[in-house]
């Protein structure tokens, strides 16, 4: 078999054959895998930010959501819409309007009670404020929801019911 040593060295050691393209192979195969590795990573981190932006615009709409009814319940000018959007303030508020720009795609949805008590002929408010902010469907990946609550509480000279009392 290794009539010329000197030419073929390498084919005369027994078992050498082919161990070069075994480990190509081998490094192919391993280079291949932390390759798709990698990949997987970065679609997950791609996923998780997208995630967390949608999180954030949700957080803003709610926000949004809860400034427009503090706006309602607080400007006297808005007596007669307070008084009809949550008589009792027990309704959701579902007036609240479109979104536009980055917000826009998200509904907003405004729960409203109230709590008012009587003290020294004066009457005091407390609106529990709860808006919740979504998009998308329910069992999908690409749902977002965020919910926020505030309370507000506004005082009125007088036991009258009516919005438009002038303040304590």
């Amino acid at each position: 078999m290794c009539l010329n040593r000197q030419l073929h060295r390498q084919s005369c050691l027994p078992g050498a054959a082919g161990f070069s393209l075994v480990s190509a192979i081998f490094l192919l195969l391993v280079i291949a895998a932390l390759g798709v590795f990698m990949l997987s990573i970065y679609t997950m981190q791609r996923s998780t930010a997208t995630q967390d932006v949608r999180g954030v615009l949700a957080y803003q709409a709610a926000k949004a959501g809860i400034e427009w009814a503090s706006f309602q319940i607080l400007t006297p000018e808005n007596a007669a819409v307070v008084n009809s959007l949550f008589p009792g303030c027990v309704a959701n508020m579902a007036a609240v309007p479109a979104l536009a720009g980055a917000l826009s795609g998200f509904s907003v949805r405004v729960d409203c009670q109230l709590t008012k008590k009587d003290e020294g002929g004066n009457i005091i408010r407390v609106y529990q404020l709860t808006a919740t902010a979504s998009k998308g469907t329910m069992p999908s990946s690409d749902y977002v929801e965020r919910q926020i609550s505030a309370s507000i509480s506004t005082c009125r000279k007088g036991t009258t019911e009516l919005a438009t009392d002038p303040p304590c």
